[in-house]
């Protein structure tokens, strides 16, 4: 016994090139609903990310140029030093009025690690910034930077402090300011050339940096205010404490 197939009734009333004209158009319109909601998404979740990179990145840049401001100042006070040195050597009857100047230019820095620990304790911090160069760059800043606190500013206050070489004429004299010097000049050399890589690899420009330096500093600004208006209210409640201890001690209630 033969099957009978059956033929859709749209097919016989000759509407089947509609029905599947219809169909396909769902289907389209259903794929291009789809792709259209994952592409969307990716998009935010893309614009986030590099929102996210950019932010970072700027937050690093900042903190180094202010580092190398700092590297900058210190190494212009040892070449001071080294120029009173010069002044003195030519002329020793100015020891005396000139050795008061060395102890105002030592070289004191002290660098905030806050960036450097976010940026370097965090593999999701690096792999959002997502560039290796970049970081490794970063992170010989970093080096180089301590490298130089420790062993220009740290070892030049403790070779002071410990032996008093400028409280004479002799030992300013033979103070080697010119070892401290090439070292210094060395360090922030090597900085310059990091902080400048690192501007050019990730598209930095000296206006963004003033731009996020302006808005840093709005910042702190009202972190200040806020900080005075807590000092305000704290001291009041000390006041007020004061005060209860006071009636208690003349009332004999401790």
């Amino acid at each position: 016994m033969k099957a009978k197939l059956r033929t859709p009734e749209a097919l016989k009333n000759g509407n089947g090139q509609a029905v599947m004209k219809k169909l396909l158009l769902s289907i389209a319109a259903t794929t291009l609903s789809i792709a259209l909601t994952f592409g969307t998404a990716a998009i935010i979740e893309n614009n986030k990310k590099q929102k996210e990179k950019r932010e970072i990145v700027m937050m690093v840049m900042f903190d180094m140029y202010n580092s190398l401001k700092s590297v900058e100042k210190a190494d212009s006070m040892i070449r001071q030093s080294m120029d009173i040195q010069l002044q003195i050597a030519r002329d020793t009857t100015k020891y005396e009025q000139m050795k008061f100047q060395l102890a105002f230019l030592m070289p004191a820095i002290k660098f905030t690690e806050t960036t450097e620990h976010i940026f370097s304790s965090s593999i999701e911090t690096i792999n959002t910034v997502g560039n290796v160069v970049f970081t490794e760059n970063v992170a010989e800043f970093y080096l180089t930077r301590k490298h130089y606190k420790v062993m220009v500013c740290d070892s030049m206050f403790n070779e002071i402090s410990r032996d008093l070489p400028l409280t004479n004429l002799k030992g300013c004299l033979a103070f080697p300011f010119f070892d401290y010097a090439l070292l210094s000049s060395s360090f922030m050399m090597n900085m310059q050339h990091l902080y400048t890589l690192c501007k050019q690899m990730m598209n930095v420009t000296d206006e963004e940096i003033d731009v996020y330096k302006k808005e840093r500093k709005r910042v702190e600004d009202n972190m200040q205010k806020e900080n005075a208006s807590w000092d305000s209210v704290k001291n009041e409640i000390i006041e007020l404490q004061n005060g209860i201890d006071e009636a208690k001690k003349r009332q004999n209630l401790e």
